[in-house]
């Protein structure tokens, strides 16, 4: 087997009853199993076909995780097209960069987000047909370049087709090393670059997580995380399907837990942000009650464990953490209670995991060893070990789509640079230790270069530079905030005091410069829009070359 279309085809003829998604609608549980699944990605394949979309088309995905997210992965990797998919919290102006940068022709899309791609109608010339589901025909928007479909008429259209013998999804399509997806990551020039990832790249790391992870054909894995974050994408839509075990949707995060008591997964990845807050409530509870109280105190808190574990269904036996650094108080605060746990490390680029920690003997304060398949080196270490993490297996990107320089300058002699920094224990355990680009990783696991808000910052007339840095406030034990600090362009306020006949107060001036500011950040996702923002009346430091010394500057947390 070669592909992810053929893991389909093998799962679906081996354990077609079996279950493979579980989610809720109308008000209670429904399932999909692997026959029903593939009976689907046909339908999807089918209407792509009668789209004229083919081999090699660029294909969107911007819709919150569902059954049909699955359906519609499989049915675009299955005709041999490339898969897009994209953050739904991204605005119209980040979706159309990256629509135009690939060259999307196709797109499936929830209701909500047809008005924001017809707001593109024109812009994007390789855009032909949206696809939008939860909708029906009359309530389509009119388009004048870009044909919009109900996702439910098509499916009418096409069912019998794709159940019958020539369907486009048995057609010659995918080899090993073709791109599956494009996944797209934040560049170091501020501008959202695609990584193309092979059948071949997910395959060989899901070959790998396998071995290094103890899932099980059994196995009911909990979907938290969305489906277009790679780590998510790898351990809870290829891993389930390689090990033919299900994989239940929660229907929101403030449905967890009932979600969990209701259905009884077994393994639940998720990013530390989400672990921290789901551990934090249960210490509460904890707190609150005399007896688990007593118990914890007593050295019995596995027995509050248990109480614990049966209230979110009875069955975990596995929660991984991935996505971004977590707290080794949280790692040890779940173990207290009985809980396996272990984390892991990974790059988008790698599609994505790397390391993880085993579980026969994991080490807190690392992320663990490569997984099979994966070499990990430590590059230029300094006197303690550490340097430039590099990495090299299948499991890596054939490169940037249309980006050759960049790139280059991430992939040499077959290892792909990290630009993370970090160490290898006496046991040979992988210890990050920092980032060597000015990375900034949320809690939740996102990526925010500094560069892309930089870019935005600097169209405000007000701004004559500015400096984007993460920062931590006191009670933060990992992942890092997005500040800013900001220079006035003087000259335009000399301008206007003498339009004005009056002198502005440096506060005045601030309260400006801050209000232009957040007016230009609009255009970018919640998430990198600075918490804080300080306004500096010198300029900065600089090189010979005129590039700002960023390790001089920090964001001040005492400021309140």
């Amino acid at each position: 087997m070669t592909t992810i279309r053929d893991w389909l085809n093998a799962a679906a003829a081996a354990c077609p009853e079996t279950v493979a998604l579980r989610y809720r609608r109308g008000g209670r549980w429904r399932t999909t199993t692997y026959a029903g699944l593939r009976e689907g990605a046909w339908c999807v394949a089918e209407m792509l076909d009668r789209l004229e979309v083919g081999p090699g088309d660029r294909v969107g995905i911007c819709r919150e995780n569902s059954p049909e997210w699955y359906e519609i992965y499989h049915g675009i990797v299955g005709l041999g097209a490339i898969a897009v998919p994209v953050d739904v919290k991204l605005t119209e102006q980040e979706l159309a960069h990256i629509f135009h940068d690939c060259g999307v022709k196709a797109v499936f899309c929830s209701a909500r987000f047809a008005d924001v791609l017809s707001n593109l109608d024109g812009q994007l010339r390789s855009l032909e047909v949206v696809v939008v589901l939860d909708a029906e025909p009359e309530e389509l928007p009119d388009g004048e370049t870009i044909a919009y479909q109900a996702y439910s008429a098509l499916l009418g259209a096409v069912g019998e087709a794709a159940r019958s013998a020539g369907r486009a999804f048995d057609r010659p399509g995918p080899e090993a090393a073709s791109p599956a997806s494009f996944i797209y990551t934040s560049g170091t020039t501020g501008r959202q670059k695609g990584a193309v990832l092979t059948h071949r790249n997910f395959m060989a790391n899901v070959e790998g997580i396998v071995k290094s992870i103890a899932f099980r054909p059994g196995d009911n894995v909990l979907l938290v995380l969305p489906l277009h974050h790679s780590f998510a994408f790898t351990t809870c839509l290829l891993v389930p399907l390689y090990m033919r075990c299900a994989v239940t949707l929660v229907e929101s995060l403030k449905t967890i837990k009932a979600n969990m008591a209701e259905t009884s997964p077994t393994v639940m990845l998720a990013v530390p942000l989400l672990l921290e807050k789901m551990l934090a409530r249960i210490e509460e509870g904890i707190e609150a009650g005399t007896l688990a109280k007593l118990l914890c105190r007593a050295g019995l808190a596995k027995l509050v464990g248990r109480r614990i574990r049966a209230g979110l269904g009875g069955a975990l036996r596995l929660i991984v953490s991935g996505g971004a650094p977590i707290s080794p108080a949280t790692l040890r605060g779940w173990a207290r209670l009985g809980f396996a746990i272990v984390e892991g490390y990974g790059i988008t680029e790698t599609a994505p995991v790397l390391t993880v920690n085993p579980m026969r003997a994991p080490r807190v304060g690392t992320v663990g060893l490569p997984i099979e398949g994966v070499e990990v080196r430590i590059v230029d270490p300094n006197p303690e070990g550490v340097g430039e993490i590099v990495a090299r297996g299948e499991n890596v990107m054939q490169g940037y789509y249309n980006r050759p320089d960049e790139t280059a300058l991430v992939l040499r002699d077959g290892w792909y640079h990290t630009g993370d920094l970090g160490r290898f224990d006496d046991q040979g355990y992988l210890v990050i230790s920092g980032r060597k680009k000015s990375l900034i990783v949320n809690r939740e696991g996102k990526n925010i270069y500094p560069e892309e808000v930089e870019l935005q910052v600097m169209e405000s007339p007000c701004v004559l530079e500015c400096l984007v840095l993460g920062y931590r406030e006191p009670d933060d034990e990992v992942g890092e905030r997005v500040g800013l600090i900001v220079v006035p362009n003087l000259e335009r306020f000399d301008a206007m005091e003498d339009q004005e006949g009056r002198r502005l107060a440096d506060a005045e001036i601030e309260r400006m410069v801050r209000d232009d500011v957040r007016r230009r950040l609009e255009g970018l996702s919640d998430y990198k829009r600075p918490r804080r923002i300080e306004v500096r009346f010198e300029e900065f430091e600089k090189t010979t070359t005129q590039k700002i010394k960023r390790y001089l500057y920090a964001i001040d947390t005492s400021a309140g």
